[in-house]
């Protein structure tokens, strides 16, 4: 098949056009090289910007294609409120013109780079009310070291679990209310056209081509940032906050399986499928066991916190693996000792990084 690749040039999104091509198929690299992800990275000489807010720079790259796999998208909790627009822009407008030009293009198969934002704060269990969604967190309980959310029934302590597909939407800040919009965005378009969509919710990416210190990245990149410039790694909160780490090499891997597979799924509809590791760690984890692998100052936990950060967010992966056949291969031993030396891209900071 013929693909293109929106965000193909980015961290994901060059693995799975390295997947895609292994596979077999034609990936047509489609990337506007926003400078939160591409600053400094080396670039082809005929490397120019494509915009996916642009129709008909995503007419062009449609012509001859037989599906699409859309990654561009600002991606990461944004330093600030005043980056709402961009983030509506980039996320929402971006998608709504390609799936407009797709409609006129007469390409009918989507596979999309969801995220387990969505969801907000997951799954909680109250040992007398059980299965509960948790108020957002307030900055008075965080300033005072309470960082577990209670019960907002009783105000017990909650017990972390497994999140499924199926758990109602809750997102909690500007990024995750993007993520949820494409997804409905990619739902309406493929009721009105018959088309077949699939989106493929990511837990915690993390691999060689992270962009380096920039707030737009994921915590392992902070972490990997400092550690290369002779930081020892900060930890927000108290370390403990559960995350699912899964590796870019599999996440390529799981686009490429659901592209082959997406042509068979029910037309007019979205299918949304969890995809991570399986297998929950803790921030302060990630933090150590990279540290210990790089071989630099061990971490620091500092006890602050973002307050549109999540505390626990991991989901069952069970989905995926019955109906599209996908499980992760990458341990996390295996996969944080290889990242702990992979080269990472370049990327901007307007502030020092933090985990």
């Amino acid at each position: 098949m013929r693909i293109l690749v929106t965000g193909g040039a980015g961290f994901i999104g060059s693995h799975i056009v390295d997947a895609l091509h292994a596979h077999g198929h034609d990936p047509v690299v489609f990337d506007a090289f926003l400078p939160s992800a591409h600053s400094g990275a080396a670039r082809a000489p005929d490397d120019a910007p494509d915009d996916v807010r642009d129709p008909a720079a995503v007419e062009r790259a449609l012509r001859g294609v037989d599906a699409v796999c859309h990654q561009a998208a600002m991606v990461g909790l944004a330093p600030d409120v005043a980056d709402a627009p961009d983030y509506v822009s980039n996320n929402d407008l971006g998608t709504a013109v390609l799936l407009a030009a797709m409609a006129r293009s007469g390409v009918r198969s989507l596979v999309l780079a969801g995220s387990m934002v969505v969801y907000g704060e997951g799954r909680f269990t109250c040992a007398d009310h059980g299965d509960v969604r948790p108020r957002p967190r307030r900055a008075a309980d965080l300033d005072a070291g309470r960082f577990d959310p209670p019960c907002p029934h009783c105000g017990a302590p909650l017990a972390p679990g497994l999140v499924g597909e199926d758990a109602p939407a809750d997102p909690r800040n500007v990024y995750a209310a993007t993520k949820l919009a494409q997804e409905h965005l990619a739902a309406a378009w493929a009721r009105a056209v018959g088309g077949r969509a699939v989106s493929l919710r990511y837990h915690n990416v993390y691999g060689p081509g992270m962009p380096r210190d920039t707030p737009y990245a994921g915590v392992a990149s902070f972490f990997r940032s400092a550690l290369e410039a002779g930081r020892a790694p900060t930890v927000f909160e108290d370390g403990r906050q559960r995350r699912d780490f899964v590796h870019v090499r599999d996440v390529a891997r799981a686009n490429a399986v659901a592209l082959a597979a997406v042509g068979d799924r029910e037309a007019g509809a979205l299918a949304v499928f969890n995809t991570g590791s399986g297998t929950p760690h803790t921030v302060g984890e990630m933090a150590a066991a990279l540290a210990e692998a790089y071989g630099g100052p061990a971490p620091v936990t500092t006890g602050e916190y973002r307050l549109g950060d999540v505390r626990h967010i991991t989901a069952s992966s069970a989905r995926i693996g019955a109906e599209l056949g996908w499980r992760a291969g990458v341990g996390f031993a295996e996969g944080v000792a290889e990242f702990a030396h992979a080269p990472l891209r370049g990327g901007v900071s307007p502030r020092p990084p933090a985990g």
